[in-house]
């Protein structure tokens, strides 16, 4: 079986002058607990030689007879490092926005992100059978609403050891991602595309206020 896992970049924040809202990370952290239950799941799952995978998954040829994975594909990982990397990213990434924007907001660009990502992979992905698990679609969402809002704030990415501005970071993370073999640039290009029509709409709506 053929899996479609899309990764992402990591960053790593300086400060901003920018209106902020201080707040708990909680909600970032209940996302980051629920990727690392259904990671463990899986393989504690993988013991008894069920795969769970087949079930959480999206994928356009298995999607009729299993809709609720456009959902879940969102929370599902099967390589440490694939998780590690999503995590990290919507640690800072979650905690920035969250703090900019709000819990409310926060949450529905990251869903509303995955879900996006989620059709792009349903509408463009072939061969059919492939399937997508990854968190990378959601967090791409992320970084494209940040982009809109903060294009200058610098951040860091492994390996590179100099600054760039996020708006560098997010182009340069899916060119690359893009080239790469297995990776899902589908779901990641329909996420980034709804993060920075989240960011253009947000950013109208502070001036408005303003």
């Amino acid at each position: 079986m053929n899996y479609d896992i899309d990764r992402n970049i990591s960053g790593d924040y300086g400060i901003v002058s920018y209106r902020s809202r201080e707040g708990e990370l909680i909600p970032v952290i209940i996302l980051i607990i629920i990727n690392v239950l259904v990671y463990l799941a899986i393989h504690i799952f993988s013991l008894t030689d069920v795969s769970l995978i087949r079930y959480l998954a999206l994928g356009r040829a298995t999607f009729i007879n299993a809709p609720w994975t456009i959902f879940t594909y969102m929370f599902t990982h099967q390589d440490f490092l694939h998780l590690l990397a999503n995590m990290v990213t919507l640690y800072f990434f979650g905690s920035f926005l969250k703090n900019i924007t709000g819990v409310k907001t926060f949450l529905t660009v990251y869903l509303v992100g995955g879900l996006v990502a989620g059709i792009f992979v349903l509408l463009l992905s072939f061969p059919p059978y492939y399937l997508t698990i990854g968190a990378s679609g959601a967090v791409f969402a992320l970084g494209g609403v940040l982009t809109m809002l903060v294009p200058k704030l610098k951040v860091f990415i492994f390996p590179i050891p100099a600054p760039m501005p996020l708006w560098v970071a997010i182009v340069v993370g899916f060119l690359i991602m893009a080239l790469m073999p297995n990776v899902s640039w589908q779901g990641h290009l329909g996420g980034l595309l709804f993060g920075l029509a989240a960011g253009w709409y947000l950013r109208r709506s502070h001036r408005r206020i303003m």
